[in-house]
């Protein structure tokens, strides 16, 4: 079975700038997908969102989560992630992964800027805890 320790899994997920495309059900009942930057840690996939958002509602209500990260070009792939969510509002594990993050997409030099600016109260960090990761490399082979 694969999982976010498997070398090529985790060199796709954390290789350059992909993002997150992450599934999940609005209060009506409508299905949404919005992308969000992350960093893997351990056997976790982790972003920040705020607490109030539709993201972040949605997540209260009911842990379960899908996500995609994928590549838009030959030779096309994609892991895709099936699990539940953990979210924390401490003040420090927020502004360190804000901060990670930020560097993440933003380069080193933002990565306190971005830190400062989205590791702040009214945020969450979100753990995203595998039960299922399907991996597809090299789609064109």
């Amino acid at each position: 079975m694969v999982s976010l320790t498997d070398t090529a899994v985790r060199d796709f997920l954390t290789h350059g700038t992909r993002t997150a495309k992450v599934a999940f059900v609005a209060a009506d009942g409508r299905p949404v997908v919005t992308p969000v930057w992350f960093i893997v840690e351990g056997e976790e996939l982790v972003f920040n969102t705020g607490k109030s958002t539709m993201k972040g509602r949605a997540f209260a209500r009911d842990g379960r989560i899908a996500l995609c990260v994928d590549l838009e070009e030959p030779p096309y792939a994609s892991v895709q992630i099936q699990g539940t969510v953990t979210m924390s509002e401490d003040p420090d594990e927020l502004l360190r992964t804000a901060t990670e993050i930020g560097g993440r997409y933003m380069g080193p030099d933002r990565a306190e800027e971005f830190g400062k600016r989205n590791g702040v109260p009214g945020e969450l960090v979100v753990r995203v805890r595998p039960s299922r990761v399907v991996a597809h490399f090299d789609v064109t082979a």
